[in-house]
């Protein structure tokens, strides 16, 4: 014991022990390894070395005195990157204190461009061990509400603070078109002119800076902050992720893509198989679930399961997210049953491993470290029992970062209190 204490003493801080863990070297062996990147590898083998991939393939040679991961039988893939999720920004949905994915901004204009949605966000939140030991080892936080909600960022689930967590920010601006009443709109319509009134102010400050400062300009629509946070949405280096469910929202999106040049995205898009040619052609990739084919309003009366099959066949980049129960913070790991549903409504398995690993990391412009096993990747790695989509496959080993992540949860840990009741226990 005295011993264990001094090694842990000579390690120090928190810090130590992560990057301890990471200088190991793992071998999973045997294994079935789906790379994403490529086609399947039988009886193929992943080194992991100091956080990142090192080798992947057959045959390969086992370094000397690496930990050895028997995945005989298994399956092996990238970490699941969920791309739209509000994990570490709602704790509890009825609490207000406890929900950080939105900001009042400016109430009449409701636009929030310059809210980086991180700056909120919990890393000691109970509900990231429960997804990551679900085999979710990347999730998105994105903000929601107003008109443009703000700026949203890729976080890996791993222990310390939110600059350990963070993989790149932002990744995205959202906005939205099809929900006039949260943005104080009285139509679909007021909606999409106070956008292009945003876009058209962004340009004018952009040319008349000093003059805004100077008070010489006229009153734009929205503050200084979110003015300069749309200049990377005007220049293209930032995507506007726009959430919109009806087929004509979805087409008016892409009309304002294409007059002021912004890389778009659309999500949730429950009609979006109404216009996939249009989608295709524009070369606008989509966020959307498969697990809903009732509509919940006006707006997604033509939602189908069969929407993430009809998309890839036409040609657009899909990328999964939850649409089923309380997807945003509390089951964020039925991302795995939203790919199985899509399989099973018509898209290909493979095309929906990628739209859970690779395809959210090229959106988000970290497919160079993510969502495929590669060398030199980031050592995101998940061991299953088997198909990782079929619903009684179990997770057998998670890794983040090259550090064996799986530990019980707060949900874990709650079940196996009240798994036996105490004997003074009587039934009411």
């Amino acid at each position: 014991m005295r011993g264990a204490l001094r090694a842990l003493g000579a390690l120090g801080t928190l810090g130590a022990l992560v990057a301890a863990a990471q200088a190991q070297t793992i071998a999973i062996v045997g294994g079935r390894v789906l790379p994403v990147s490529g086609p399947p590898i039988d009886g193929g083998t992943v080194i992991i070395r100091d956080g990142r991939i090192t080798a992947v393939g057959r045959d390969i040679a086992i370094p000397d005195g690496a930990q050895r991961v028997d995945a005989a039988g298994k399956w092996v893939t990238p970490g699941i990157i969920n791309p739209a999720t509000q994990l570490g920004l709602v704790e509890v949905g009825q609490v207000r204190e406890t929900r950080n994915a939105t900001a009042r901004g400016d109430d009449e204009s409701a636009v929030r461009a310059a809210f980086t949605v991180w700056d909120g966000l919990n890393p000691l939140s109970v509900l990231f061990a429960p997804a990551r030991n679900e085999g979710i080892t990347t999730v998105a936080v994105l903000p929601t509400g107003g008109l443009v909600s703000g700026q949203g960022a890729l976080v890996d689930i791993v222990e310390g603070g939110v600059s350990d967590m963070m993989v790149r920010s932002p990744i995205a601006m959202v906005a939205q078109v099809g929900d006039p009443e949260s943005a104080n709109a009285a139509s679909r319509g007021e909606l999409l002119l106070r956008l292009r009134e945003l876009l058209e102010d962004s340009r004018a400050y952009a040319r008349r800076r000093a003059d805004f400062e100077r008070a010489q300009t006229r009153e734009f629509a929205a503050s200084r902050l979110d003015l300069e946070a749309m200049q990377p949405v005007l220049a293209g280096r930032l995507p506007l992720l726009v959430v919109a469910d009806k087929a004509s929202d979805i087409e008016a999106a892409l009309r304002l893509a294409r007059d002021y040049g912004l890389r778009l995205i659309i999500g949730s898009g429950a009609e979006a198989w109404m216009v996939a040619d249009k989608l295709a052609a524009a070369k606008v990739p989509v966020l959307v679930g498969s697990m809903v084919n009732i509509p919940g309003s006006f707006a997604t009366l033509g939602a189908r399961q069969e929407n993430p099959g009809l998309l890839r066949r036409a040609g657009v980049d899909v990328a999964l997210i939850g649409t089923g129960s309380d997807p945003d913070a509390f089951n964020v790991r039925n991302i795995k049953q939203e790919a199985g549903n899509a399989v099973a409504y018509g898209m290909t398995w493979d095309d929906a491993l990628r739209a859970i690993t690779l395809t959210p990391a090229e959106l988000f412009g970290v497919a160079d470290r993510y969502g495929s096993l590669q060398p030199g990747r980031v050592a995101n790695v998940v061991v299953w029992s088997g198909d990782p989509f079929e619903f009684s496959t179990r997770v057998e080993h998670v890794f983040v970062r090259g550090v064996r992540s799986m530990a019980p949860s707060r949900q874990d840990e709650l079940m196996t209190r009240y798994k036996t009741l105490p004997p003074s226990y009587r039934s009411p």
